[in-house]
């Protein structure tokens, strides 16, 4: 169960997140879409879940690579725009939020175009 606390923060970092993906992805990987769809804080506030929804991207893990690689350079710039609330910044730990996918593919078999279909 998150705290109240818990639950302000994340959605601090959410929106700053947004923000910061927004450039990166235009300065990266031009026609791609970086969003944050959902932050996570630990109880002790050290450790940030961040699931990053991706559209359109191929290889979604070559671009979750890239940004696990460049964790510390986001992580100092979310430094930078939350330094007046938050004492510490958390370590980042990024994955991937696949469940636009997931729910695409169920949409997908409910309409019978699956591997699958019912006849």
């Amino acid at each position: 169960m998150e705290s109240t606390r818990q639950k302000k923060i994340a959605r601090l970092l959410e929106r700053d997140f947004g923000e910061i993906f927004q450039r990166l992805g235009k300065d990266h990987f031009p026609g791609a879409m970086l969003s944050v769809t959902k932050v996570r804080v630990t109880p002790d506030l050290g450790i940030a879940r961040v699931y990053i929804s991706m559209f359109p991207v191929k290889d979604k893990n070559e671009l979750l690579v890239w940004v696990r690689h460049n964790s510390a350079a986001i992580r100092n710039d979310l430094a930078q725009r939350v330094r007046h609330q938050l004492r510490i910044v958390p370590e980042l730990e990024f994955y991937v939020d696949d469940s636009l996918d997931y729910q695409e593919n169920i949409d997908r078999l409910l309409r019978g175009e699956g591997e699958n279909p019912i006849k």
